[in-house]
């Protein structure tokens, strides 16, 4: 009995040395945590402060990926509002100065010496339909410009839903017990067969016109609320090796021609990123970007909006 109450006490050691390395080292059993919605399908919820693997996580009151703000902005502050899905975020592996909108309110401050204010509305996998549900929930603070980041497939993204939360680990709407939960999780991850999923991901209609609807809606509340709207499209990976598909070209042109009649401030990535010596550099994976690619994006949307504002 003595001998096993001796194995059961340094397997029990050995546990709390595990889980405590995977939390203090790694920051695993504190993640960021999804909500659901009906009307935007699923937020970032508010209020969270989390470092996973170094890198810093802060959601504010509005669930944006931004420190608390105010309603109103200081009378001597330019506050641009992004918002988009995963490129924008940047999610748990990019650290909060190393965003897309951190990064262009340094580039634009160090440029103009003004005090820049940059919010970043944005969720991973949101779609244009997500991204108008929130501007119609929360408007647009103010902001002088309301800066749209999509990718070429959120083109052809479907409409709002809230089922992952909860039921697939990318969508959590809880902290696990144990940071060896966490662990345990990814290994034995399988793809959960979430009812009425199928329906949403088949979702039949013209999907491109659907969310070209939902970007138009946007500059619409853009508008009203005074503020400039812009746009950019980043490419996926492979649209350059050699080529976009023959649907992504033609969603691509009606998006094209969609800026043009409206005359909207735009950047297409993908002859900018084409161009680039360095491709493999500027992804972290087929679609989201590195660090690198990040700092790119970011320049030249300073370029962009300190040239039209």
């Amino acid at each position: 009995m003595k001998i096993i109450l001796i194995i059961f006490g340094i397997l029990l050691i050995i546990l709390l040395v595990i889980e405590g390395s995977l939390r203090l080292f790694f920051g695993l059993g504190k993640r960021p945590i999804y909500i659901a919605d009906d009307k935007i399908g699923y937020l970032l919820a508010p209020n969270q402060n989390v470092r996973r693997l170094g890198k810093l996580t802060i959601i504010n009151q509005y669930s944006m990926r931004t420190e608390a703000i105010e309603k109103i902005a200081a009378n001597d502050t330019v506050r641009l509002f992004f918002i988009g899905d995963s490129i924008v975020n940047g999610a748990w592996w990019t650290d909060q100065k190393e965003t897309i909108s951190t990064l262009v309110k340094e580039e634009i401050e160090k440029k103009l010496s003004q005090t820049i204010e940059v919010l970043n509305a944005s969720a991973n996998s949101w779609g244009p339909r997500n991204e108008l549900a929130y501007l119609e929930r929360f408007g647009t603070f103010e902001s002088q410009v309301v800066f749209l980041v999509i990718n070429t497939d959120d083109l052809f993204a479907t409409k709002p839903t809230s089922l992952r939360v909860g039921k697939d680990i990318y969508y959590p709407d809880k902290q696990p017990t144990l940071a060896i939960e966490e662990i345990l999780e990814k290994v034995f991850y399988r793809d959960p067969k979430i009812p009425g999923m199928d329906e949403i991901v088949g979702e039949r209609g013209d999907r491109v016109g659907f969310n070209l609807e939902a970007i138009e809606n946007m500059k619409a509340i853009a508008t009203k609320n005074n503020s400039q709207f812009m746009m950019v499209l980043t490419p996926l990976k492979r649209e350059m090796n050699p080529e976009p598909r023959d649907y992504e070209k033609v969603a691509r042109k009606r998006l094209q021609d969609w800026v043009e009649v409206n005359n909207v401030p735009y950047i297409d990535f993908l002859p900018i990123f084409a161009e680039q010596k360095n491709l493999d550099d500027l992804y972290r994976d087929h679609i989201h970007l590195s660090p690198l690619g990040n700092q790119l994006v970011s320049q030249k949307i300073s370029e962009l909006i300190i040239n039209t504002t």
